[in-house]
């Protein structure tokens, strides 16, 4: 259920109402508009009796929310959200472009790739230190090692960086990562999501490989419940029947959550064709249909990569699809 206040209400009269609802056993969720205030009611809202809400003089309209995820939809924050992740934000008109390798393999080349993409127009470095494979026999990432690389890259570049956690147990080691990535096979890790939630740091929710955007908004609801609102999700293909490509982009999930949530939506174009040549057009088509940024892999040696090498582009296929994400969004926004 959501109450929406008159413009102009007084802060008492406004924490008079919140205090009630309170005392109803309900969470209120705040937000504060340039021209209206939404206080969205979490909690068993039977006991609320909407025409008596509706009557008082501060409220202009009482709605209830058929959708079960509340924290994180629209309804409850008109507003689009504004996710800062060390002074690079992302969402609310702000667009951000996050890029490096699919594993961090040596200092050396995690510092060359960061050095690279910064100079292309990068504001995020994106490396795999932790990584969940298919196979049992392939590389799995340097762990702890690869924090510390990555760590390195930002200190030589001024990046922050996110990088993805796979377990709980790995929490401590996380500590100084400036944003937390929840891969696909993780999306419905509820464990670790409500450890997320409770962390201050921005999180980045991958859609599953054959999750629905309920099922999505669903695993943000799990982090943004628990106290931690700083969620981007993410669009990185999803399985389908087409037999050329590793996924299937549905460039449709990128409006249709801006629709649903207020939280910011990127793109994977990396993940969702596994096919380089494929991933400056996705690329396009994502900030096209309105994304607020976009994730992409790059190696300076895609053919000896130790992962994805396949999907990864060049530092100088890198810059020129930078250039042409530039002039589109010049042209569209």
């Amino acid at each position: 259920m959501i109450v929406v206040l008159k413009h102009g209400v007084t802060d008492d009269k406004r924490d008079q109402l919140i205090s009630w609802l309170k005392n109803l056993g309900l969470q209120i969720h705040i937000s504060v508009g340039a021209y209206q205030t939404v206080l969205g009611l979490i909690g068993d809202t039977s006991r609320v009796d909407m025409d008596l809400v509706g009557s008082l003089e501060i409220v202009d309209a009482v709605k209830r929310v058929t959708e079960p995820f509340k924290c994180c939809n629209r309804k409850f924050h008109p507003e689009d959200m504004v996710v800062d992740c060390q002074g690079v934000k992302i969402g609310g008109g702000n667009f951000v472009m996050i890029a490096g390798p699919c594993s961090v393999e040596s200092e050396e080349q995690i510092v060359a790739v960061a050095k690279a993409v910064k100079a292309a127009g990068a504001q995020m470095l994106r490396g795999g230190a932790f990584k969940p494979r298919t196979s049992p026999y392939d590389f799995p990432g340097l762990k702890a090692t690869g924090l510390e690389l990555l760590k390195i890259a930002r200190q030589e570049t001024g990046l922050p960086f996110v990088t993805e956690i796979m377990s709980v147990a790995d929490l401590p080691l996380f500590e100084d990562v400036d944003m937390l990535q929840v891969g696909a096979r993780n999306m419905q890790n509820f464990d670790l999501l409500r450890e997320l939630g409770k962390m201050d740091k921005p999180i980045l929710l991958k859609r599953g490989l054959a999750n629905t955007l309920k099922e999505l908004l669903m695993s943000a609801e799990y982090i943004m419940a628990n106290g931690n609102e700083q969620v981007v999700l993410c669009e990185r293909g999803i399985r389908t029947y087409s037999d050329y490509t590793r996924n299937t982009l549905d460039i449709s999930a990128v409006p249709m959550l801006h629709e649903l949530s207020h939280l910011p939506v990127i793109v994977d174009p990396s993940h969702a064709t596994g096919i380089a040549k494929l991933v400056p057009p996705c690329a396009l088509a994502g900030a096209a249909a309105g994304a607020d940024g976009l994730i992409i892999e790059v190696h300076n040696d895609p053919i000896h990569a130790l992962c994805d090498g396949a999907q990864s582009l060049r530092p100088e296929e890198y810059a020129a699809l930078a250039g042409k994400v530039k002039k589109l969004r010049e042209a569209i926004v």
